[in-house]
């Protein structure tokens, strides 16, 4: 059967010569793989729209295996991404995780325009750790593994202040932060960042402005908190890491 579709190249492999197989995230089937005949050959017009991240529409035949991508036509290259090795850095992680916990043919137009958006910050903007963040919280979710962040985890109470513990899966009252002696103190205002986050569309942003030092508290806990409960091993993000500290 053959199916127009627009999507977002989420993944490229080599397959035998000339040919690749694609992992493309789309709105209509959600995210499945394709084989795209010829791509590898430099003057085949599958060529150029067969590369990462690129936002197009396709024409595939979709069987009961691997799809055939027939046709494709660019609707957006990000090419300002594809310029930066840090703007590339960043989409590659959030490409590839997304990769990781989506589940084949289950569409989420939610997190479609998502990823499309935070790939347009990424490729207009220098300052991107606030809309990667917002983005990783909602895939935390989507794989089940989200943390508590609407009140404590523990019992509820909606109370500040808070404390983070990745021991107990999210917030902590005062009450209860007896239950991890390693629970990291927020400031209110990254507590209610982080309730935020999870819950607001990146298109409804203008400007969220957090000190550098809070930022690399956010980062630091969502880190710990994904290698606690991810589950999923990332080259893109180890590469990312390696990155952030050469600069």
């Amino acid at each position: 059967m053959l199916e127009k579709m627009e999507g977002i190249i989420l993944k490229t492999q080599d397959f035998k010569e000339t040919h690749k197989i694609v992992t493309i995230f789309s709105k209509r089937i959600g995210k499945f793989s394709a084989i795209a005949r010829g791509a590898k050959k430099p003057k085949s017009r599958m060529a150029a729209v067969t590369q990462p991240f690129i936002y197009g529409d396709f024409l595939v035949y979709l069987g009961t295996g691997l799809g055939t991508v027939q046709q494709g036509e660019i609707q957006y290259s990000f090419r300002a991404i594809r310029e930066d090795i840090f703007k590339t850095a960043y989409t590659a992680y959030i490409t590839e995780l997304t990769d990781k916990i989506l589940d084949e043919k289950k569409p989420n137009n939610v997190l479609f325009n998502e990823l499309y958006q935070t790939m347009q910050w990424i490729a207009e903007h220098e300052d991107v750790d606030i809309p990667i963040m917002m983005y990783e919280l909602k895939l935390f979710e989507l794989g089940g593994f989200g943390p508590v962040l609407d009140g404590c985890a523990n019992c509820s109470s909606n109370q500040f202040p808070f404390f983070f513990s990745i021991q107990e899966g999210g917030l902590l009252c005062t009450n209860c932060m007896g239950l991890d002696q390693n629970a990291i103190s927020l400031p209110n205002k990254l507590a209610k960042l982080l309730h935020l986050f999870i819950n607001i569309r990146l298109e409804r942003v203008g400007n969220i402005s957090v000190k550098k030092e809070n930022k690399l508290l956010l980062r630091n806990i969502l880190d710990a908190y994904y290698d606690t409960y991810g589950g999923y091993y990332l080259k893109s993000k180890r590469f990312l890491q390696q990155m952030k500290r050469l600069n």
